[in-house]
């Protein structure tokens, strides 16, 4: 049986810092690995000691094929199961073959500087990501402990709090912390400008009033960049609410338009995951510009048009399709791909789709609905109700036993 590779959480404090069980584990391995900056924490005790390979996901497995038969100790930041190599390496490996031993995170570390309750705070990482991911989290009154890529980091998160009418947010920037080196900046976001911070370093955040979006589905029409191709707001909840977002969960958003029901899938839980279809380059770009203006710079933008753009996704747990619904073979594609237990929702605006719904709504089940919106317009010098065209909107949830078809 191949021996299981211990992962170790080294805190800024370096050797002095560690547990005896994880001093342990690093000196009776034969290989251990790390950064340099890790491996220059703990005592040379013979083992044969490697740097991570970059880039880290294709260089991994060479890494601990080479390796392969040997006792391994990895060297991580703090909890490694927190943006760490830890999950890496759980993923590649399975779960038995890893055993993590953490150290304080940097998170339990921020709070307590911070004084800081763990249920009153949200993590956010942008470690090795787009920190337009941020922006999601920009909700008035949070509290966020943000895991910050490079000391550029509170720079962004300043510029996004600024950009979103949210430059009164108090702001801590806490670098190496735990370490002889520790140290803290505060300022208002709108006062942080440019100015760079250590390497190390998370951004505690107290957002502030007056800016940012609700944490609901509805974000308001204008919030989009559009052309006039987008799932209006009313809508566009009804939608959401009907595809029912779950954790991890993948959504296509077939004729995307200005990709705004795929944004707010995204938007409703962080491990949520979606890819927009969408035929035409404009709206395609807008639809990426829209996700990263919105937080949720994760949104995979297809260009192509469906069916023949779907070919070779990842198998959907649900569908919108709100654009395209008419052309031939798009329903029939869209649903054969959804997994079993997904939910698709199609919305119609013309008499041949909605036929075509009824038919489906015959076929697979579900729910069949009209909805009808009107808002109050100037009527001369009164006021009176604008009624909007008409949405059908057919919702169901594919079954084991459902015909592919």
């Amino acid at each position: 049986m191949e021996p299981v590779i211990t992962v170790v959480g080294v805190g800024a404090d370096g050797w002095e810092g560690l547990a005896p069980a994880s001093r342990a584990a690093v000196e009776s391995a034969e290989v251990v690995v790390g950064g340099a900056r890790h491996l220059g924490l703990v005592p040379d005790t013979g083992a044969v000691r490697e740097t991570w390979p970059s880039p880290l996901a294709s260089g991994l497995p060479a890494l601990l094929e080479r390796h392969r038969g040997r006792r391994m100790a990895v060297l991580a930041s703090g909890d490694p199961l927190l943006s760490g190599v830890g999950t890496t390496l759980v993923g590649l490996l399975g779960p038995d073959r890893v055993e993590v031993l953490p150290a304080v995170s940097s998170v339990a570390l921020a709070r307590a500087r911070m004084r800081w309750s763990a249920e009153s705070v949200d993590v956010v990482t942008l470690v090795g990501r787009d920190a337009d991911a941020v922006r999601r989290s920009l909700t008035p009154g949070r509290r966020l402990v943000v895991l910050s890529s490079d000391g550029a980091t509170p720079a962004a998160v300043a510029a996004r709090l600024v950009e979103h009418g949210l430059g009164a947010s108090r702001m801590t920037v806490l670098a190496d912390l735990g370490g002889d080196r520790e140290s803290r900046a505060d300022a208002v976001a709108a006062e942080w400008g440019e100015r760079p911070a250590p390497a190390l370093n998370v951004v505690c955040v107290e957002v502030a009033t007056g800016g940012g979006f609700a944490l609901t589905p509805g974000l308001p029409d204008d919030a989009f960049e559009h052309d006039g191709q987008i799932t209006k707001r009313d809508l566009r909840v009804a939608a959401v609410c009907a595809l029912g977002p779950r954790p991890g969960a993948l959504l296509w958003d077939v004729g995307a338009g200005a990709g705004s029901v795929a944004v707010e899938w995204l938007r409703a839980d962080a491990r949520c995951r979606a890819v927009a279809v969408e035929r035409d380059p404009g709206r395609a770009e807008r639809v990426g510009r829209n996700a990263a203006r919105l937080g949720v710079p994760s949104l995979r933008v297809v260009r192509g048009s469906a069916p023949d753009a779907l070919a070779g996704l990842e198998e959907p747990d649900a569908v919108f399709v709100g654009g395209g619904a008419s052309n031939p073979g798009v329903l029939d594609a869209c649903w054969s791909a959804l997994r079993p237990g997904g939910r698709m929702v199609v919305h119609a605006v013309t008499l041949e789709t909605e036929a075509g719904l009824v038919r489906r709504w015959r076929r697979h089940g579900g729910e069949l609905v009209r909805l009808s919106v009107e808002r109050a317009a100037p009527l001369g010098s009164f006021t009176g109700w604008e009624p909007a065209r008409p949405v059908v909107q057919w919702a169901a949830t594919k079954t084991d036993q459902e015909n592919q078809t």
